[in-house]
């Protein structure tokens, strides 16, 4: 029985390592091939491994092709859409939860059905709408889009969690004159780091890395995101890979420092275990 109960072990322990190496060994060549200069053509194994690393093409992407232009104009997009879309979508989800209002479960299931809309399908409207508002080749017109976009997601995902914390808590506060304001920024915020964090991570990575409204959106070329200037770097130079995945690289790089600095705050159970005294 011990026999099996190990065989079993080390199939489960081979699969994973297989099934990881599957995902990992594509990602090292590329950052290998990213370290050999004038790649015009997919480098074999050997060369790969026989790589001195260097900066030489990502260097030559972040000067030569204005990457660090679009790169914070990414930044600036991303950033602010990602704090006003979590706070806009906290405050709306504290609504649903401690509010009573004529057509409140109506409104919130039109929140939901919003969400099974393809973007796809959005763009034309959305396009329409931010057309006659007169903020196409605008930045405020793509925050318009992603804070709302991003409200009915944070909605949908914090209710959930705020309905979990007690309202005995609410009693300290009440006690000592607070009002509404201040149970939303001294009890449920606090209380929700994990699930913000949580959704910091998928927020900022979704706007981050989104291409078709920004398309649509954003004419100037001096205004473009990443995405779009990565898509147009692909096409200039479709035969340089050392160029082309040193790009990649850049484009993904603060998703996954966002996804390192968030990790921890990831939704665990019993996230309220201990804040009430029995």
């Amino acid at each position: 029985m011990v026999k099996t109960s190990l065989h079993w072990q080390i199939i489960i322990y081979a699969t994973i390592i297989l099934g990881a190496a599957v995902f990992i060994l594509p990602f090292i060549y590329m950052i290998l091939t990213t370290f050999i200069s004038s790649s015009y053509s997919l480098p074999r194994p050997a060369e790969v491994l026989s790589v001195v690393p260097n900066l030489d093409n990502y260097i030559a992407v972040w000067t030569k092709e204005k990457f660090s232009r679009y790169f914070m104009n990414s930044l600036l997009v991303a950033g602010v859409a990602l704090v006003f879309g979590l706070f806009l979508g906290a405050l709306t989800a504290y609504s649903f939860v401690r509010f009573e209002f004529p057509g409140k479960e109506f409104l919130f299931r039109t929140f939901l059905f919003t969400m099974m809309i393809p973007l796809v399908l959005a763009i034309v409207p959305q396009f329409t709408v931010i057309n006659s508002l007169g903020l196409v080749n605008t930045y405020l017109g793509l925050w318009l889009i992603y804070v709302g976009g991003g409200v009915v997601g944070s909605t949908f995902f914090l209710r959930g969690f705020f309905q979990s914390i007690p309202k005995s808590l609410e009693e300290s506060v009440l006690i000592d004159g607070g009002g509404n304001w201040r149970i939303f920024w001294n009890i449920y915020l606090p209380l929700s780091r994990p699930a913000l964090g949580t959704l910091a991570i998928f927020s900022f990575a979704g706007t981050w890395d989104e291409y078709f409204v920004a398309l649509a959106i954003i004419k100037d070329e001096a205004l473009r995101t990443l995405p779009i200037a990565l898509m147009m770097f692909q096409g200039k130079y479709a035969s340089n890979w050392g160029w082309i995945f040193a790009a990649s690289i850049i484009v993904i790089l603060p998703v996954m420092i966002i996804y390192i600095i968030f990790q921890k705050k990831f939704v665990q159970g019993g996230i309220n275990e201990g804040s009430v005294k029995g």
